[in-house]
């Protein structure tokens, strides 16, 4: 190369070096400044924590105080003012949460996400709940009216107040939109959707599987009692004696209608809360309660105490402490002093199917239970983000919204306690002024939410079990599970349930009351409330059993009940898999790896557990492949059916293997030897897909994955910051400690009213919605560590005070 050459690419070097450098020190610049502009951004969003505010409408000035967790300890003059400075602490901290929940529930998330939503949308808004908000507030008490008032000014009023409008509404460059009275129903509106919803849709299911079964297998497949049920009140039963060969035959199918199915899940919404009496816990009852939910980052629940004068008792002081729902005014469980209470979902059934019969010669026209009637044709109008907007024509009828067809194609109306104005109500406040058990029980059965199980134990050592929620009282001869013909006047709805014809209990003989989504009563009662798809009863038998193996207890003995993560329900399906496997041949490389995997089986859903993980997927294989044949017998009439959650599946499966019926052998296998020996080869397969077998445990697939909202949709670097970190964690369904990775208590308490100082309550996701709080994921890793937080808030390190606008 010539040195002219030479010289003019080194100096073609240097331009591109000089050129390099300033690209990269201007991108570094620009970045810096996009960091500075998103931090100012974000800081200008953070709630207010300290300093004076005023609040127009408040009687006298409203302090807050925050302790290390962010917990708030409001105080002030009166509930209408606690409830304005609630709205606007729950504004600032979560009304994008809020915001979701009352779009969820209306059917509007399209006019924030887009066409993302639209399907959400499309099934959610033929409910109509924005205009069913809009009538229950018509009808609701006007103290009730002025909570929400109150409730909806302080909401507006924290809004308006943040300098930048919060984080979400910044990356989905949309504004909130204000507040109003209705929304907050809507609130109440999603937790029915969340509890109700699942068995609203399983009765369209139910009515398959019974046009296509036989009486005697529908019967055996839907029982709703079996060997792991620990209801509060009992009666004999029994199962279902095994369906006949003349009643089904499953080696007779074609084998193209067996499938690699899935069970429905045992994700279900639900809790446990059990009490004991002062007898058994030294003078004061003590409650427990960890309600189950998909979880997330920040927490549904947000850590609240109330702190105003009793107008029945001058210069005496209630003093609520709990978990308020932003969007709501109302403490959902708690302890006043004086009593404490507690929910699980109670599984009732609380929804039916109407069989709509349509004029032949006048579509418009239905036959209604006097006689013909015109459909209600109501347009609904989706407003979609960035797209045109979607009408949606909806069909009611006297009974409710058409929303589904039966499995003879006939159209079906939806009647749901939901739907009912009368349903809805804020009753729930009262429960921070009542003093004992008794007083408790009758506010609960009138309280409109979701139909809940209610624990509830006082200051003096009493417990009380019943149901809170409205209850429809039927009429007429059907079966509440299936579709009916409503023309009949005497069928169907008949109002609702008189408070004295609910199941009650108070201060039963054991001293011990539990609950844990299964069924709770029997006979004329489990009629009266009908079966909405009860929990096994694993978890609920667990927790019974662990309360009397104990004649006194503490609050860590409580804990320790509610962290059981043994999996009791697992031992038969281990001795099954050692069976199984010993009639192998343990030369097979599977066999003996499976073999070292069940080494460590030590009866317990931990963390490290290479047995359990393996136990576990057995035992959901074997149920899988049994039951699969049912559902394959209803596929010859529905192509696309699948079983719904059935209660008793557990107590199913295990007559079918004990009795190994030859027809009632799915049509792929020769003898039921065959079917346990190719599930466990087909689980050994799947644990091969990442290693080996050895490698795997349960911490690996029970990783924590509790995430924002939005951070599936932001770069994994941003997510990380918004989420949980992925720790392992113990436990699983059908015990005590209900864990998955996004599903799980959502709170864990125990408290004895009186002595709430040695009480505690945990609860992941933490308190803040903002990722610079200094409450973001506040108290998350106690819960993850099952290490207890005081109930109380602790000592405050922020406060701020609101004052009236003339002060």
């Amino acid at each position: 190369m010539r040195f002219k050459d030479f010289s003019i690419t080194f100096a073609a070097m240097q331009i591109t070096l000089r050129f390099t450098r300033y690209f990269l020190m201007t991108s570094l610049f620009i970045a810096c400044i996009l960091i500075v502009i998103a931090t100012l951004l974000l800081r200008g969003s953070l709630p207010q924590y300290d300093g004076t505010t005023a609040l127009p409408g408040l009687s006298a000035p409203v302090f807050v105080d925050r302790d290390e967790l962010g917990s708030v300890t409001i105080t002030g003059g009166n509930r209408l003012d606690l409830t304005m400075a609630m709205g606007y602490i729950h504004a600032q901290e979560r009304f994008f949460e809020m915001d979701l929940m009352r779009r969820q529930a209306a059917g509007e998330l399209s006019e924030l996400f887009g066409t993302a939503a639209l399907t959400h949308d499309r099934k959610a808004r033929p409910f109509r709940m924005r205009a069913r908000a809009a009538a229950v507030l018509n009808q609701l008490p006007v103290e009730q009216r002025q909570l929400l008032d109150a409730y909806q000014l302080g909401v507006n009023k924290g809004i308006s107040t943040l300098t930048v409008r919060p984080f979400p509404y910044l990356l989905a460059q949309t504004q909130p939109i204000a507040w109003r009275n209705e929304d907050s129903i809507l609130v109440i509106y999603a937790m029915f959707f969340t509890l109700n919803e699942s068995n609203i849709y399983r009765e369209l299911k139910l009515s398959s599987m019974r046009a296509s079964l036989s009486d005697p297998v529908y019967q055996f497949l839907t029982t709703h009692s079996g060997s792991w049920d620990a209801p509060l009140i009992d009666e004999p039963s029994v199962l279902p004696e095994l369906p006949s060969v003349t009643d089904i035959n499953l080696q007779d199918l074609d084998e193209h209608l067996f499938k690699d199915d899935h069970l429905s899940t045992e994700q279900t919404p639900g809790s446990n809360s059990f009490a004991v009496s002062g007898t058994l816990a030294g003078g004061s009852a003590m409650v427990a309660n960890d309600m189950h939910l998909t979880l997330r980052v920040p927490n549904l629940w947000f850590r609240s105490r109330l702190i105003y004068p009793s107008d029945a008792s001058p210069g005496q002081l209630h003093d609520i402490t709990g978990i308020s729902l932003p969007g709501v005014p109302s403490i959902i469980i708690g302890s006043n002093r004086h009593i404490a209470w507690s929910f699980t979902n109670s599984y009732g059934d609380f929804s039916d199917w109407v069989r709509i019969n349509f004029d032949e010669n006048d579509k418009t026209r239905y036959l209604g239970s006097a006689g013909w009637k015109p459909i209600n044709m109501i347009q609904e109008i989706i407003y979609v983000r960035n797209a045109p907007a979607k009408i949606l024509n909806i069909s009611e009828t006297e009974w409710g919204p058409i929303m589904a067809k039966d499995h003879d194609k006939t159209p079906l109306a939806l009647v749901w306690t939901a739907l009912k104005p009368e349903a809805i109500n804020l009753k729930l406040i009262e429960l921070e002024q009542v003093n004992t058990a008794e007083q408790a029980v009758k506010i609960a059965q009138l309280t409109g939410i979701p139909v809940q199980n209610f624990i509830v134990g006082d200051r003096s050592g009493n417990i009380s079990w019943t149901l809170a929620g409205r209850i429809p009282a039927r009429s007429g001869n059907y079966d509440p599970q299936l579709p009916a013909d409503w023309t009949n006047p005497n069928t169907g709805w008949d109002g609702w349930l008189n408070p004295e014809q609910y199941p009650l209990i108070t201060n039963p003989a054991s001293h011990r009351l539990w609950s844990a989504n299964s069924r709770t009563v029997s006979g004329n009662q489990l009629e009266l409330i009908g079966n909405g798809g009860y929990d096994l009863g694993a978890r609920a038998t667990q927790i019974r059993d662990s309360l009397f193996a104990r004649e006194q207890f503490t609050i860590e003995d409580l804990l320790a009940i509610q962290l059981d993560h043994r999996a009791l329900l697992l031992s038969k399906w281990y001795q099954l898999l050692t069976t199984t496997l010993d009639s192998a041949d343990n030369a097979l490389p599977w066999v003996s790896d499976m073999e070292k995997a069940l080494k460590d089986w030590d009866e317990q859903a931990s963390s490290n557990s290479i047995a359990y993980l393996a136990v576990r997927a057995y035992r959901y294989e074997v149920m899988k492949t049994i039951l699969d044949g049912f559902a394959a017998h209803v596929r010859q009439n529905d192509a696309a059916f699948k079983l719904p959650r059935l209660s008793q599946a557990e107590s199913i499966t295990w007559q079918l293997i004990e009795q190994r019926p030859q027809h009632l052998l799915p049509a792929t296998y020769k003898n039921w030897e065959e079917l346990l020996y190719l599930s466990a080869q087909r689980i050994a397969a799947q644990m091969q897909q990442d290693g080996s077998i050895t490698e795997r445990n349960w911490g690996e697939v029970n990783a924590a994955r509790i995430r924002h909202p939005l951070s599936q949709k932001l770069p994994e670097w941003i997510a990380r910051w918004l989420d949980m970190p992925r720790d392992p964690l113990p436990g699983d369904h059908n015990m005590p400690r209900v864990q998955t990775p996004d599903f799980g208590a959502s709170q864990r308490s125990v408290v004895a009213p009186g002595k709430e100082e040695q009480g505690y309550l945990d609860m992941p996701g933490g308190q803040s919605g903002h990722p610079l709080s200094p409450y973001y994921g506040s108290g998350h890793a106690n819960w993850v560590n099952g290490k207890p937080t005081p109930f109380l808030p602790g000592k405050p390190e922020k406060q701020m005070r609101f004052v009236p606008t003339d002060s």
